[in-house]
């Protein structure tokens, strides 16, 4: 049964179930709740793109953007960013492939604004998010940013292709990259 995937502004019709979304108990420490990214939005309404993610009508987590801010904060513009800010895929709701298709979100929304690269952080170590950053294809800058390691995935060359095959279920993906130095 295929299912549908969808992002939504975050409204007064579902700001309750939008905060109320919670991430595992041991992934707590990696990812600041809804609510803290929703009160960074409305500080940076320029910047911050907040959604949340539903499968049909159900929300099961939620990301945050953020587009064309000078990374380095110097003010040169010589550096203008635009990636994944926040990612919560609620608790029990991991594993089916939303994650995914928030960074695949994210990706359409930076391509469509002229991006070509999608930046993220996360924190480093045992039972972070790093084997799925790097499983879609990031890789490390060599940077940190609030003692998070710095990811980039290259947007003129990441593609992912999902389709079904004969039995219910299986999924086939083939990601297609440049080689080095393309």
């Amino acid at each position: 049964m295929m299912t549908t995937l969808c992002l939504r502004e975050i409204t007064p019709a579902n700001f309750d179930a939008a905060i109320g979304l919670r991430v595992r108990p041991d992934q707590e420490h990696l990812v600041a709740p809804v609510v803290k990214s929703l009160a960074e939005a409305y500080v940076y309404p320029g910047t911050a793109w907040p959604r949340l993610i539903l499968d049909c009508d159900r929300p099961v987590g939620f990301l945050m953007a953020f587009f064309d801010i000078d990374w380095k904060g110097v003010g040169t513009g010589t550096d203008i960013r635009s990636g994944l800010w926040r990612l919560n895929i609620a608790d029990g709701e991991q594993g089916r492939g939303y994650g995914r298709f928030a960074v695949e979100s994210v990706a359409a929304e930076i391509r469509h604004r002229g991006g070509t690269r999608l930046t993220t952080t996360w924190h480093p170590g045992t039972g972070g998010p790093e084997g799925f950053h790097l499983g879609l294809g990031f890789r490390l800058t060599g940077e940190t940013s609030g003692g998070q390691a710095v990811g980039e995935l290259d947007l003129r060359w990441a593609l992912w292709i999902e389709c079904e095959i004969s039995q219910p279920g299986l999924r086939v993906k083939l990601r297609f990259s440049s080689p080095e130095g393309a």
